[in-house]
């Protein structure tokens, strides 16, 4: 990394440490690549315009496409908006619920349209189109739970075609603010635990190819998300910014977890937004996820607990585990506080670096973590 820094950016995709990466690839022991420091030096990270919409008194921006997370996420809390989940509370089965239906509808969405606006069309200003989501949270019933879930069709929605996903979970993920009030909301993946396995200089090399779905082509359609050389794959990372009536910002959240990234961001926010938590709650929240028809109930957590009501509301939710992490700093009574996931090893720290809470291993809150 010091090396990177002195030489530039441009250091890593041509010369020396380029052929070398090229080199490892090619000669893997298994799925040998047919890179070439051509395609290396040919890369270029694009900035990519961001999502928002309002929701109650915010504003919350998220990560556009080639990600699904910021237009899911928004289209989860937009869905819901009508309903008053402040009055229901955060132990209400029927918030929870309602939660895993417009999280059902927002993931069908998701699967079917978004991939690499470079390649395919997403249709985003109509996937959060006011009109559009209020007819498909107008499908969400208090009392019932729906018989079955479909994508919607979206204003310029081209004619597509879903294939399974097969997102793996891999990524990290950090919320900063300065002194100066500037916040940044990052995530990063490799896909899968240590990546492909293959490492060059110390860095772990991503086996992102499993973010694409595996079908190219279905019923006679492309699919939105299918591979092609130069392409991007459709990930779930949702790092998000939320924005008080003002303008100020009132919370910086992201997680990890492949596809459960979108349901951790959309109950979070739900929680400080609805329900009156500190960041650090909110994400200690249990989770119901509901990507499709089955639900899953956080194991160990509140939401476990609430399956038979669950269940009562037509539900089809059993209880697991999820593997979840998140973070968040957020602007409370004139300070920055951090929160992090006590389900992981995650810290949060403030400006001196003093480590403010530890959740897990018995740590000294005195020394920085290692």
């Amino acid at each position: 990394l010091e090396r990177l820094a002195a030489r530039g950016a441009d250091s890593f995709y041509v010369g020396p440490d380029a052929q070398k990466l090229v080199t490892t690839v090619r000669t893997a022991a298994r799925n040998p690549s047919q890179m070439t420091t051509g395609d290396v030096a040919s890369y270029a990270a694009k900035p990519r315009d961001p999502v928002c919409v309002p929701y109650r008194s915010y504003r919350i921006c998220g990560m556009g496409p080639p990600s699904s997370g910021g237009i899911t996420v928004l289209m989860i809390l937009k869905q819901l908006e009508r309903f008053d989940l402040k009055a229901l509370g955060k132990d209400s089965p029927t918030a929870w619920h309602l939660f895993a239906e417009s999280s059902r509808l927002a993931y069908a969405d998701r699967n079917l349209y978004i991939g690499d606006p470079d390649y395919v069309r997403v249709p985003v200003s109509g996937m959060l189109d006011p009109a559009y989501l209020a007819s498909r949270s107008a499908l969400i019933s208090p009392t019932t739970t729906l018989a079955s879930i479909t994508a919607g069709t979206p204003p310029g929605a081209p004619p597509r075609v879903r294939a399974e996903p097969a997102e793996t979970p891999g990524t990290t993920s950090l919320s900063v603010a300065d002194r100066a009030g500037n916040v940044v909301a990052v995530t990063t993946t490799i896909e899968g635990v240590y990546g492909s396995g293959l490492t060059v200089n110390g860095i772990v090399l991503n086996n992102e190819l499993t973010d694409f779905d595996t079908v190219p082509v279905k019923d006679g359609y492309l699919v939105a998300n299918r591979v092609e050389g130069g392409k991007r794959p459709r990930s779930s990372m949702a790092p998000t910014i939320v924005y008080d009536a003002q303008g100020r910002v009132r919370l910086s959240v992201g997680a990890a977890g492949g596809p459960t990234i979108i349901a951790q961001i959309a109950k979070a926010i739900m929680g400080v937004i609805d329900f009156d938590l500190p960041a650090q709650d909110a994400i200690a929240m249990g989770l119901l996820y509901a990507p499709g028809m089955n639900a899953t109930a956080e194991a160990g957590t509140e939401r476990a607990a609430m399956v038979p009501a669950l269940q009562a509301l037509g539900e089809r939710v059993t209880v697991g585990g999820l593997g979840l992490k998140a973070n968040a700093v957020e602007w409370v009574g004139g300070r920055w506080i951090g929160a992090a996931d006590p389900r992981s090893e995650g810290v949060a720290g403030d400006e001196t670096g003093y480590v403010t809470q530890i959740k897990r291993f018995g740590k000294d809150p005195n020394r920085p973590p290692e």
